[in-house]
């Protein structure tokens, strides 16, 4: 028996996980409409590369990814692509965000796949990661986090690969039921990622309060003789499901903070996760349905594999909801799901669970419906929380808008479970006061980066022109150099041009002027009287005209 150690924290909920259990999986009706956003994972939104009026087949590629940390979408079905605009998904915000809509035929018609590979020891292990990226496939137990970068181990060694079982919110069974009619893919989908990481061990935890699935996944590890792989039940206490209590739970060591599983020689993927990697290698299926857990207020709650884009409100519907009847609908589980706005928003790969008007024992769903009181200091919050943080002080820097103290308690390491909401006996929507924290120093970070940005521009542009200032400077000094010597040369010509020029004015004026004056007639001289007497008559006359 492998030992296994205790996370600081976490609080025991009620299952209510029989109900969806009962019924084997089927696949979810076709919707007449798909609405597939082009961000269903952490990093870039995926760019479209289809047009409204295109048609587009089953698993037909719709939208490439935006860069490395993205991922691509598919056409879950065929059909015609009616536009690609913005509409709602499933945010806290309640923003609308890009999406292609598509109007399905009904002839669920397939695109020509990859050929399927024979055996994945042929591929590189960079080929094995190319084809997980080319499918699409992201973390399908939470945020989402493109898979074939966790697959990549750089220069790391990965010691251990742990794939995730432990379904520790209430209500939610898709994985169980995966796990239950699946085990052999999933066990499949698990070597594989191990040969992509190189990893020497794997480890599957799955929580003690799902024996069918514990002994499906036994019965498929020794009938392929996978002796590198161990199934480990685990306690039934939340959230074990998250990814570091998880593996400090079956290794004893924790990820450091602010760091990264890989950064101790481990990497946790999830068992959804391993399924769809075995369909991508195995049948080159790209990522286009998953197992989704329908339950609450609804006549027949179960597990769908759901095509992705499929509307909630679908969803509902073929589980005997009431769509007249709704006043919650929470997408995902009872303590981390997001409440939801409007029922046509669109299930994603990260969708996991669709729950209706429900409540955990008295206390309801979102926002739980019972108004806040002023905190008692009883503690509780602090000895709930599997982080080991003070959820108090987080709350009281947060109400203060004091987001410079509140990082000094280690808010980004919350990870937004639940559990102090959930043991608070004033109702504090603590998690909510975290969450607003944690959006505004994103915003603050972003505007001074931006800031930073200007601000680097400006003294870059100040520099620029007090460089092109001395330079120009520097040029005319060197022209005025190499021109003065010509410039006194010029000078000097210009000079005896000027005096040459005088000169011949003079010699004109001398050669105008009357000569041989002194021995002229009575006769002449009376002549030239009589001209100037006209002459200076026809100025007086000019002088009296002029007005």
């Amino acid at each position: 028996m492998r030992r296994l150690f205790q996370f600081h924290g976490g609080v025991h909920l009620k299952e209510h996980k029989k109900d969806a259990t009962v019924q084997p999986v089927q696949p979810a009706r076709l919707p007449k409409q798909l609405v597939l956003p082009l961000q269903q994972h952490i990093g870039e939104p995926a760019e479209p590369i289809v047009k409204p009026g295109d048609k587009v087949l089953k698993g037909q590629l719709i939208a490439r990814p935006g860069n490395t940390v993205s991922a691509p979408v598919h056409a879950s079905s065929s059909g015609t692509v009616t536009a690609i605009t913005d509409h709602p998904v499933s945010h806290p915000s309640h923003l609308n965000a890009p999406c292609i809509i598509i109007d399905t035929d009904g002839e669920e018609r397939w695109i020509t796949n990859k050929p399927a590979v024979a055996n994945y020891h042929q591929l590189t292990p960079e080929e094995i990661r190319q084809h997980v990226r080319d499918a699409g496939i992201v973390g399908m137990g939470g945020a989402g986090f493109p898979s074939h970068i966790k697959l990549n181990p750089d220069d790391h060694v990965v010691d251990t690969l742990i794939l995730n079982g432990a379904e520790c919110e209430p209500y939610i069974t898709c994985d169980e039921m995966l796990l239950r009619e699946r085990a052999l893919e999933v066990i499949v989908g698990l070597r594989i990622m191990r040969y992509a990481l190189q990893a020497k061990r794997c480890i599957i935890g799955v929580e003690n309060n799902k024996p069918k699935a514990i002994r499906a996944l036994d019965e498929q590890v020794r009938n392929t003789g996978a002796d590198f792989i161990e199934v480990v039940p685990v306690p039934t206490v939340y959230p074990t499901g998250g990814e570091k209590q998880l593996i400090q739970v079956l290794t004893g060591k924790e990820v450091p903070a602010g760091g990264l599983p890989m950064d101790i020689g481990v990497v946790c993927h999830n068992v959804g996760t391993a399924y769809a990697v075995y369909r991508a290698i195995e049948f080159g299926e790209p990522l286009i349905s998953r197992y989704v857990t329908i339950a609450g207020s609804v006549a027949h709650a179960r597990n769908l594999e759901v095509l992705i884009g499929t509307p909630v409100i679908d969803l509902i519907e073929e589980c005997g909801g009431n769509p007249n009847t709704l006043s919650r609908v929470i997408l995902g589980g009872p303590m981390m799901g997001i409440a939801l706005h409007d029922v046509r928003i669109p299930a994603t790969k990260t969708t996991n669970c669709v729950l209706v008007n429900s409540t955990i024992g008295d206390v309801p769903l979102a926002s739980r419906g019972k108004a806040a009181m002023p905190c008692i200091r009883c503690g509780l919050c602090a000895a709930a929380c599997p982080v080991d943080l003070l959820p108090q002080q987080l709350y009281w820097y947060a109400h203060a808008k004091d987001f410079d103290r509140i990082q000094d308690f280690h808010l980004f390491d919350c990870i937004e479970c639940g559990c102090c909401d959930y043991v608070c006996p004033s109702h504090l929507p603590l998690v909510h006061y975290y969450r607003y924290a944690k959006t505004e120093i994103w915003a603050l970070q972003e505007e001074r980066r931006h800031a930073d940005i200007a601000r680097q521009r400006h003294q870059f542009r100040e520099q620029r022109l007090e460089r092109e200032k001395r330079e120009k400077q520097e040029r005319h000094k060197k022209k005025r150099a190499a021109l003065k010597p010509a410039g006194d040369k010029a000078d000097e010509a210009k000079k005896a041009a000027i005096q040459a020029a005088m000169e011949r004015a003079k010699a004109k004026r001398e050669a105008a002027q009357p000569k041989n004056v002194d021995n002229l007639t009575p006769e002449q001289q009376a002549k030239i009287r009589e001209a100037e007497a006209r002459r200076a008559q026809g100025k007086t006359e000019q002088q009296d005209n002029t007005p």
